[in-house]
């Protein structure tokens, strides 16, 4: 006979349990302990339950009270119901402080587990509430015992776990040529095809909205410029048209006329149509800013899941060479250095800049004008980043100049970081694909008791942590490296089998719970699905990813010193995430589905296993020493070295992370005034090979008056005197402009930032 328990799992029945709790009951009262008493009432209750194959533990609780209030011992009852009541009370508590904490909005690591999410307005408490519920019942009921163990004891981390039961997926990159061709219905109304810049815009605003409320990660437009460009010129024509209207002529010869470019030029000296040409070129590109100002605008104040968020948004651009392609890209960029609002920096959406020779990088190409325009933006409004499609891992066989429809074989990334390319099902692409789900392993734990156990197999003794080298064997290194293979080999299946229930779940979805996701057919091949099919036959074109977190103190942990101070250690950390990718590869084949590995881009995560460890481990120096670990194969934020150093070191790790990885810079000084700092970030990324990147720096801001500069402690407005200042600082790929949402872990991370000459 198995007995139920509160949270559904089951358990062998116990007739000392039920002793043990009547004697602790009975301990509380001045009658005593009755030991006789309370074994005859669990042997009584055993066996009127014994024909039954299951019973549940509340089912045993009423039988215990029954029992004792029909016997001698009433006050052993009374002091039973009391003690069940603590007990449950007792369970509950946690949730209870953990409410409290949302109600009073504190300040912690519950609350400001994502720096851009607001859970002190009543929407976002709402969600907390939610989520920190969620989380217990995925839990007891959604994972395996091995995930949920290893979840619970820190080898792992489950992202978005409060999502789970909602089988919905990570995140998209949305083919919006389908959404501006055709339109979409969304609630109680539909939305016509665009027909000029200013639909086409609020149309991409639309889109990413309401698919972020059916997700639980980001939302992307692979191509911007290339999807904007057609209405360009149908806007274009539109002005043409109104000229006509005024003067009464037929100016049809000029709606497919050449041009060359969208650029406003005075009307003085141009006479006839050459003027009227002109004149429409003037306004096209005026409306062509007002659309793109109102599409950052909008992406910056649109709120989405229940309002206490704006949009997880980015854009890809920078390889239309159209004059419409063009004149996308120009305005965007130009309306991003100008400022939403008051001027000030646009936290979204995140923009990326594709970089490809032949095409935007060097002085010959048609689009380097741009290209030096993108890093004169990126220097002073941290946007865009930097896509390098010219990365061997990020080129595509079919990718022709000559293509209109090339940016389908371009890769296309999360700001975040994350990268969907390669499909099993089809052709490889990022159009109309994205991440169902991902799941991080600690390292850094495996490493500790990796070396643990090495230290009692050899005998030696010594502290664990930064400058343990001295006393470390060659046996010893050999054996704390094969205990450590096999702890990772291990929770790297652990990992691959939770991916894949999970995977499973999300597969009894049906297309109608994603009103626009699979119904408008944005997710590739679900234009084919019916209302009522489930989504099993299209979302296995989406990734699974396996990620990391810790590279840096899992090596001090195993070789006394991290990857940036030796070149053993990098040896060994690039050999720990080749083994990663072969078990993706493995995995793939296995489940036939798109495995990867993913740099994890861990906000919350970073203190959450670095506490977990800290408690069992203590404090060891380079490894749990800090309120943080390093994210996924970074080198430390606190040490020091040169750009080009750091890039030596992280590079070949992008070519190992096909799930998505990120090049950080941090500039010193005033980036404004050398942009020259950003292209040379851009050319380490060619130089070796690297897939994406960005460069930080500091814009600090008066809210009252307007002024900038690159002081990151400026506290009081040299220029009005006013206290109001908004600095803003980049985590995990997207920026943030207070930093009293970050997390502690975080806000211990940003102090420890040095700069990279």
């Amino acid at each position: 006979m198995q007995v139920i328990k509160r949270d559904g799992r089951l358990d062998d029945f116990n007739s000392e349990r039920i002793v043990k709790a009547i004697t602790l009951a009975m301990s509380q009262t001045s009658g005593g302990v009755d030991l006789k008493l309370a074994n005859s009432i669990a042997d009584s209750i055993e066996k009127s339950v014994s024909n039954k194959k299951q019973v549940s533990v509340y089912e045993i609780q009423d039988l215990v009270e029954n029992k004792l209030m029909a016997s001698s011992r009433k006050d052993v009852a009374r002091s039973y119901i009391t003690y069940r009541y603590n007990r449950d009370v007792a369970r509950k508590s946690k949730t209870k402080e953990i409410f409290l904490e949302i109600i009073e909005a504190k300040a912690n690591d519950i609350t400001r587990e994502n720096a851009n999410m607001n859970a002190d307005t009543p929407a976002g408490m709402m969600m907390k509430f939610a989520s920190e519920t969620t989380k217990p019942f995925v839990d007891d009921f959604l994972l395996s015992p091995e995930a949920r163990e290893a979840h619970k004891n820190g080898y792992i981390h489950i992202h978005d776990k409060d999502y789970y039961p909602t089988k919905s997926l990570t995140c998209l990159q949305h083919p919006l040529d389908k959404i501006l061709k055709n339109g979409f219905r969304a609630g109680h109304g539909a939305s016509r095809p665009a027909k000029r810049i200013e639909t086409a815009s609020i149309l991409a605003c639309m889109s990413l909205e309401n698919v972020q409320n059916e997700m639980h990660g980001g939302q992307a437009i692979p191509a911007f410029d290339f999807y904007l460009a057609p209405f360009v010129r149908k806007t274009y024509i539109e002005e043409v048209k109104k000229i006509e209207d005024l003067t009464d002529e037929d100016l049809s010869d000029l709606y497919e006329c050449k041009i060359d470019d969208y650029l406003k030029k005075e009307l003085d000296g141009l006479t006839g149509k050459e003027r009227y040409k002109q004149k429409a070129i003037n306004e096209t590109v005026n409306r062509v800013h007002q659309a793109m100002e109102a599409f950052i605008h909008n992406m910056n104040t649109i709120h989405s899941r229940g309002g206490n968020q704006v949009v997880f948004s980015s854009i890809n651009y920078g390889t239309d060479t159209s004059p419409e392609g063009r004149c996308i890209i120009r305005e965007t960029l130009l309306s991003t250095k100008r400022g939403v609002g008051n001027n000030e920096t646009p936290i979204f959406p995140i923009q990326i800049w594709k970089k490809k020779r032949g095409v935007n990088y060097l002085p010959e190409d048609p689009n380097y004008d741009l290209y030096k325009l993108a890093c004169e933006v990126s220097a002073k409004r941290f946007f865009p980043n930097f896509l390098n499609l010219d990365a061997t891992f990020n080129k595509h066989d079919k990718w022709r100049a000559d293509d209109p429809n090339r940016y389908y074989y371009e890769v296309a990334t999360m700001g975040c970081r994350t990268r969907v390319f390669t499909d099993r099902y089809g052709e490889d692409t990022s159009v109309g694909r994205g991440n169902l789900s991902f799941t991080t392993i600690n390292l850094v734990r495996l490493a500790i008791e990796s070396a643990m156990e090495a230290q009692e197999k050899t005998g030696l003794k010594f502290e664990i942590g930064s400058g343990s080298q001295e006393h470390m064997t060659p046996e010893y290194n050999k054996i704390v490296k094969e205990i450590f293979m096999k702890k990772l080999d291990k929770y790297l299946d652990v990992v691959s089998v939770q991916l894949y229930d999970r995977y499973k779940f999300q597969c009894t979805a049906i297309a109608k719970q994603f009103p626009l996701l699979m119904t408008a057919g944005l997710w590739e091949g679900s234009e084919k699905l019916s209302p009522n099919d489930t989504v099993e036959s299209v979302i296995k074109h989406g990734t699974l990813g396996i990620g990391f977190i810790g590279l840096a103190e899992c090596l001090t942990a195993l070789t006394g010193q991290h990857h940036a101070e030796s070149e053993k250690s990098q040896e060994l950390g690039l050999e720990i995430i080749k083994e990663f990718d072969k078990a993706c590869k493995r995995y793939s084949d296995k489940y036939d589905l798109n495995y990867s590995v993913l740099a994890t881009p861990a906000e919350g995560l970073s203190g959450r296993f670095t506490k977990i460890d800290k408690k069992q481990f203590g404090v060891l120096k380079g490894i749990t020493d800090r309120e943080y670990y390093t994210n996924s194969n970074h080198v430390p934020v606190w040490y020091k070295c040169t750009a080009e150093q750091k890039a030596k070191i992280e590079a070949p790790y992008h070519a190992l992370t096909g799930g998505g990885h990120i090049f950080y810079i941090e500039l010193d000084g005033d980036a404004t005034h050398n942009p020259e700092t950003v292209e040379a970030v851009v050319d380490l990324m060619d130089k070796y090979n690297m897939g994406y990147g960005s460069v930080n720096h500091t814009r600090s801001r008066c809210m009252d008056c307007g002024f900038e500069n690159a002081d990151a402690n400026l506290t009081k407005c040299p220029m009005c005197g006013s206290t109001n200042i908004d600095t803003i600082q980049r985590i995990t790929g997207y920026l943030v402009g207070a930093t009293n949402r970050w997390n502690n872990a975080k806000l211990a991370e940003l102090h420890d930032r040095t700069t990279h000459c």
